[in-house]
């Protein structure tokens, strides 16, 4: 999965990122479904290890255009997780008490602890994004962000934490047919919000903000991968593979046994 990552120092271009790929992986149904199970149970085994041994961190930080799957992605992913060490954080416009402090305040204090797994649907990103895109700030102002973003990341993992980030990749059709399917079913009206209308609207801009986010802020310990996101499956797919590889090359160990437990009697 390594193609789908994105080399420190590259200048990304979304136009030259296929959102079908599927990278010759085009088995039957039974076999995609099989081997997502089996990457899940996997993934499942590496995350107790990880709250068992209670020494390292992961944040995986999941972002995409409107409709592009996270929640999706979270849901099949994680879906046998044990949610005891695993929690989501989602980040929506900020509170005016968040507003009083600087963009990563909010963030830090929802970055994993020992031994947890925390997944971020948007992120800090939102702040070099939407606030790019909706001129809330000056340039210089989110520019700057791309260093900070940079140093915080680099902070997390000098304290043990492995960061993962996804850019969901969608085109615009795959994005239209999505919202088309919400207001065609009344049980997904909840998620059809009109604002992302406007929002759509302004594509070009959003694509070009990704690109330099992308481009800027993909290094050696926290690097991004545009995942191919127009076919659910293969996105899942990718996530879980780049997740359970990362775990496996943590080379995590349970933690010793107490003594004299090979002489305990449960009567």
């Amino acid at each position: 999965m390594n193609r789908y990552r994105v080399k420190p120092g590259t200048q990304v271009d979304l136009s030259q990122w296929d959102p079908n790929d599927k990278n010759g992986f085009d088995g039957d149904k039974a076999k995609r479904e099989e081997k997502l199970t089996e990457l899940t149970q996997t993934l499942d085994t590496f995350q107790e290890l990880l709250y068992a041994e209670h020494k390292r961190k992961v944040l995986i930080v999941l972002q995409g255009m409107d409709a592009a799957g996270k929640d999706g992605t979270i849901r099949r992913v994680f879906e046998g997780v044990n949610p005891q060490g695993v929690r989501v954080a989602s980040f929506k416009s900020p509170t005016a008490e968040e507003l009083d402090h600087d963009f990563l305040w909010r963030i830090h204090k929802q970055v994993p602890g020992k031994g947890e797994m925390v997944i971020f649907n948007r992120s800090h990103y939102e702040d070099v994004l939407i606030v790019r895109v909706h001129q809330l700030v000056e340039p210089s102002v989110w520019r700057a962000r791309y260093a900070a973003i940079n140093q915080f990341e680099q902070a997390l993992v000098n304290d043990g934490t492995t960061i993962l980030k996804f850019f969901l990749h969608i085109d615009r059709a795959e994005q239209k047919r999505r919202l088309e399917a919400r207001l065609q079913d009344p049980a997904k009206h909840w998620k059809f919000n009109p604002a992302d209308l406007a929002e759509r609207k302004l594509w070009r801009e959003y694509a070009k903000a990704y690109a330099d986010a992308l481009s800027e802020t993909s290094t050696d310990s926290a690097p991004w991968y545009i995942v191919p996101a127009n076919h659910n499956w293969y996105r899942n797919l990718v996530v879980s593979s780049v997740l359970v590889n990362a775990l496996k090359d943590l080379n995590m160990h349970y933690p010793q046994s107490a003594p004299g437990l090979d002489k305990i009697v449960v009567e």
